[in-house]
């Protein structure tokens, strides 16, 4: 495409108070992005447009535009239009596409299959550690692990594809120039420079605000087979992604905990609501492979046991929640100084982490 033609393609993502539905009507009104500003004032009577948008209509700020094209034109930056052949198929279908998505990186990402994986903003360690285990045995059997580069569970999930080997696609609710949180930025680089993508549909200089991510959830879950849950409370961003990709026809997991945990509860409503239960990554597996054929089911190898009898014994009393040391030697009768070597030994092999306060939970 031009620059004559893209143009008209960002001023129509920059008209105030038009989003993505009321932008793509126009489209199909006039035909094409330019068509739509080349219409006589009267020809948009109808249209419910707001006085600001007319006058923008009439008068774009190309000023603006000429910043973007600005952004464009730096290395590894681009953008797909609605119209391109290159944008991806899957967010083509929900019923709000976004009309122009600003990329860094390998833009060739967005068309590949991908399993969204959200969650906490603040999670337990557990749950970090699940969403990053998860994301890792994912991306190994094929699937591009998409989040939102937020604290906690989204970046648990970029970093365990990442660690994979594998390419991942963050989507931002703000500018493609402003990674948020701004602590991110070594993640946002590595998920650049590592074969994946920084995506938005809000132009360069779009500052981080409270509507914009919601926005962003449904590109999140929109441009993925399926969503992941992993720890959400009750009203969360995590909910709304996954109720969206309901909406949006999507498969949705979560992974089911404690009714006592206020992390877990939003996870336990969305299973009532109809989520399917997740305990291994086959679970996901299953369900997705009809979607995603070329997923290799021999990319998730099974927990090998410890080779350690005494390390075998103890690791069939560590619960997935925290476990004392205290309740392990009453279980198997072994000193407090021997279970802890034997902990070590453990952790190493990666069967348990560390938990607060003390105790261990078992990880495989």
């Amino acid at each position: 495409m031009t620059d004559a033609a893209l143009r008209y393609w960002l001023a129509l993502a920059r008209l105030p108070g038009v989003g993505p539905r009321r932008a793509a009507s126009l489209l199909d009104r006039f035909g094409s992005a330019s068509a739509v500003f080349a219409q006589p004032r009267e020809a948009y009577e109808g249209l419910r447009l707001s006085g600001d948008a007319l006058h923008r209509l009439m008068r774009p700020r190309w000023e603006d535009v000429e910043a973007d094209l600005a952004w464009l034109s730096q290395p590894g930056h681009g953008c797909l239009t609605l119209h391109d052949h290159e944008y991806p198929s899957l967010l083509r279908e929900i019923v709000d596409p976004p009309v122009v998505l600003f990329t860094s990186g390998d833009a060739a990402v967005l068309r590949s299959k991908q399993i969204a994986i959200v969650g906490s903003r603040n999670p337990t360690a557990t749950g970090e550690r699940t969403a990053r285990r998860f994301a890792a045995a994912l991306s190994r059997a094929g699937l591009t692990v998409t989040s939102g580069l937020a604290s906690g569970i989204d970046a648990a999930g970029h970093e365990g594809a990442l660690e994979a080997g594998g390419p991942t696609v963050a989507v931002f609710g703000c500018g493609p120039d402003r990674i948020y949180p701004p602590r991110h930025q070594t993640l946002a680089d590595a998920i650049a420079a590592s074969g994946g993508v920084l995506v938005s549909e809000f132009p360069p200089g779009t500052p981080p605000s409270r509507e914009g991510f919601p926005r962003r959830n449904r590109i999140i879950s929109g441009l993925s087979l399926g969503v992941l849950v992993v720890e959400a409370a009750l009203k969360s961003g995590s909910l709304i992604t996954a109720r969206q990709a309901m909406e949006q026809g999507r498969e949705v997991f979560a992974i089911p905990g404690s009714i006592l945990d206020p992390l877990a509860r939003g996870c336990n409503a969305l299973i009532r609501e109809g989520a399917k239960l997740v305990e291994s990554v086959p679970d996901i597996l299953e369900e997705l492979g009809a979607l995603a054929g070329f997923v290799d089911r021999q990319g998730v190898s099974p927990a090998v046991p410890p080779a350690d009898a005494e390390a075998a014994r103890i690791l069939a009393h560590i619960a997935y929640a925290p476990t004392s040391v205290d309740t392990l030697v009453a279980a198997t009768g072994y000193t407090a100084n021997l279970i802890a070597s034997k902990l070590v030994l453990l952790e190493m092999e990666g069967h348990v982490a560390a938990a607060p306060g003390g105790g261990y939970c078992r990880v495989k």
